[in-house]
């Protein structure tokens, strides 16, 4: 028997590497298992080289629990009694020192890239024993036993079989990789395609009420998965139930490409497009990442374009390593590569739909346009790609591409600057209204509600010749697509100021809200009064939602138009009402009010050129009387004009069917609304 100690100088190495590896202890059980699968491969190798003349018979890898221990076996290469000194004892601690040093902070890091796979058993056990037999002809077999200290000791053991089984003494605080559920879990999510059979206990069945064990091996994976064979040997029902065993509750899947690369990296896989309405974040790392079909994770970032990790499926790629670190996918050129070619490919095979079967590709397009959407919003080379096969769709449900719609509308949506009009809803019901009115005027509206649509607006705005996008009920009708100069206002100046200040008085106090009254004349036919929003303050505050840095616009008022028909018999009528029932009251205030700003005026004008300390007090204090007898009148006169619309029904109904319209109307306000309608009525 020989006893000796492993080859690091750090007195007892265990402890940092449990300490280290903690969050990740779950995987030792995926490095061992993929060392009995390399050993088992690599004696396949030698006996098609001839190298091994022996029988290979059954190799299955055989996962194995008692009652405090977790054994792998393994018919593979076997150890020697010098290979494990050389491999076990020496290589795997040769850089101890300075990798605990320099990976101390990058737990990810330091399994593999020391040949430290076998030592992440030590997360879990307090004791491990490998007892092996090479393949090579009279080898012994030889036990190792290393209890987690730096000693270990290594004997002649009774082994009768090539291959080797490492046995886990597992340590008091993982007790959970004794229980049957949690390994069979593991060996689910690490192993399940492992090109070697993997047999974890027996096959159950139903026998006198109960699950009991079979005879035959309960193999745990497939050895030969989808993305491993050539795409002429499957049918779409092949894809299909591959799909189904990854996401067993998802949806089928809009399509998929399989991809299949030998140079200038090795790269298979099977990608699906998931339908995908909305939130983004939960659709996320649903792409498996395998190095030789070893599981290595699923969080793909950096291996594939942030727009791509929306789909789902499997990638497995032996140039990048089982230890898959951050700063290594930032700087390794094989990783961009691999990211560029598959943008490529999924754009290759979109534009391969819609060209050969446009039908379909528009069928699909609810469910693939947030994530076409995502990848031009966040890949410049998709982008490049993606403007000959993104749609647009109108408030008609027809689809267009880009050059497409352009041609549409470009002879009736260009106004007086040459600039192409994009008219857009983002609901069609409540802007149903809006809608219809713009295409009474010859206009289509299209329709922009997807949940990153207001980003793709202003993309397009950006990438799209000499256009703009206008909501269609940022404005009246007229105002949309501006073809020439605009008249002037209509009405004087004393009338738009009592219209002006009857509706003010009568606008319910919403929180966050402010509204600008304006009159025009919008025809007889249009409506007697319509709420607008800026395009621009509007699109502010939606980008304010999903952009940070622009928090502020968020946190500013709503601001509305209301704008008064002045053509409509409604409005001319509670003008009409005005004029006769406060004209006499309004006359001797609007007399006070003339008198007083022309003493303002007069007053002002013998001050001009004047400093300050050469204006006398006592006109300082009349100028100062004169102001504050100005803003009084001009209340006086404003609360003629809201006692007489207070009394006046229509002018509340007016506002509250504006409100209405645009979805404002709620609670007490929307229940007075509904009492005035049936008096109005009756």
């Amino acid at each position: 028997m020989q006893k000796g100690n492993i080859g690091v100088t750090t007195e007892n190495i265990f402890p940092v590497i449990k300490k280290f590896l903690y969050s990740d202890h779950e995987i030792f059980l995926r490095e061992l298992v993929s060392n009995a699968v390399d050993a088992t491969q690599k004696l396949k190798t030698l006996a098609s080289m001839g190298d091994f003349q022996g029988e290979l018979g059954d190799l299955t890898i055989h996962v194995s629990l008692d009652k405090d221990t977790l054994t792998v076996s393994d018919r593979g290469l076997g150890l020697t009694a010098d290979e494990i000194d050389k491999y076990i004892n020496q290589i795997a601690f040769s850089g101890a020192n300075d990798f605990l040093e320099k990976y101390k902070n990058d737990a990810n890091a330091i399994i593999g890239h020391f040949g430290l796979g076998f030592y992440s058993a030590f997360m879990v056990a307090k004791k491990v024993e490998i007892i092996t037999k090479s393949y090579r002809e009279d080898a012994k077999a030889v036990k190792w036993t290393c209890d987690g200290s730096p000693e270990f000791t290594l004997e002649d053991a009774d082994r009768t079989d090539r291959g080797t089984d490492i046995i886990l003494h597992i340590d008091d605080d993982c007790k959970e990789f004794l229980k049957e559920s949690r390994i069979s879990a593991l060996l689910k999510k690490y192993c399940s395609f492992l090109p070697i059979p993997v047999a974890f206990g027996k096959k159950k069945e139903w026998k006198d009420g109960k699950q009991v064990d079979t005879a035959e091996d309960n193999i745990i994976n497939d050895t030969t998965p989808l993305w491993t064979k050539k795409p002429s040997e499957l049918k779409d029902e092949d894809y299909q139930k591959f799909y189904r065993d990854l996401y067993p509750m998802a949806d089928e899947p809009l399509f998929w490409i399989h991809l299949n690369v030998d140079y200038p990296f090795h790269l298979t896989g099977v990608l699906y497009f998931p339908k995908v309405k909305s939130n983004i974040e939960l659709t996320k790392n649903k792409i498996q990442l395998y190095c030789n079909q070893v599981y290595v994770t699923d969080s793909v970032e950096g291996i594939v374009p942030d727009f791509l990790t929306l789909l789902h499926g499997v990638l497995d790629s032996p140039d990048i390593p089982l230890n898959v670190s951050r700063s290594y996918l930032q700087s390794d050129s094989n990783v961009k590569k691999i990211s560029t070619y598959i943008t490529k490919k999924v754009a290759d095979r979109l534009q391969s739909i819609f060209k050969n079967d446009r039908k379909q590709f528009e069928e699909k397009w609810d469910d693939l346009k947030i994530f076409i959407d995502y990848g031009m919003l966040t890949q410049e080379d998709f982008y490049d790609r993606a403007k000959d096969f993104a749609l647009l769709e109108d408030t008609d449900k027809k689809y267009y591409t880009f050059e497409e719609y352009k041609t549409l509308i470009k002879d009736s949506q260009t106004d007086k600057d040459g600039t192409l009009i994009y008219l857009y809803a983002n609901n069609r019901d409540e802007q149903y209204s809006y809608i219809e009115a713009a295409k009474s005027k010859g206009y289509n509206v299209l329709l922009m509600d997807g949940q990153l649509d207001i980003a793709v607006v202003s993309m397009l705005e950006q990438k799209l010749e000499k256009c703009r996008f206008t909501r269609v009920d940022s404005d009246v009708v007229d105002k949309l697509i501006v073809k020439e100069e605009q008249k002037s206002e209509v009405l004087s100046a004393d009338k738009l100021e009592a219209l002006s200040a009857m509706f003010k008085s009568q606008l319910p106090t919403l929180e966050k809200t402010d509204f600008h009254i304006s009159a025009e004349a919008l025809g007889e036919n249009a409506f007697p009064v319509m709420i607008t929003q800026s395009e621009y303050m509007r699109r502010m505050k939606e980008m304010s939602n999903i952009q940070s840095g622009m928090s502020f616009y968020g946190e500013m008022p709503d601001m509305f138009n209301l704008i008064l028909n002045s053509d409509h018999k409604l409005v001319k009528e509670v003008l009409d009402g005005e004029n006769a029932e406060c004209a006499a009251s309004i006359a001797p205030i609007q007399q006070e009010l003339d008198a007083t700003d022309a003493r303002r005026k007069e007053l002002r004008k013998t001050h001009e050129g004047k400093k300050a300390d050469e204006i006398p007090t006592t006109e300082k204090d009349e100028l100062s009387d004169l102001d504050k007898k100005w803003d009084d009148l001009k209340q006086q006169k404003e609360k003629v004009f809201a006692d007489y619309a207070a009394k006046n029904k229509v002018v509340r109904q007016l506002i509250d069917l504006a409100l209405l319209q645009n979805g404002m109307l709620k609670g007490e306000a929307l229940n007075n609304f509904l009492k005035r309608s049936v008096e109005l009525i009756g």
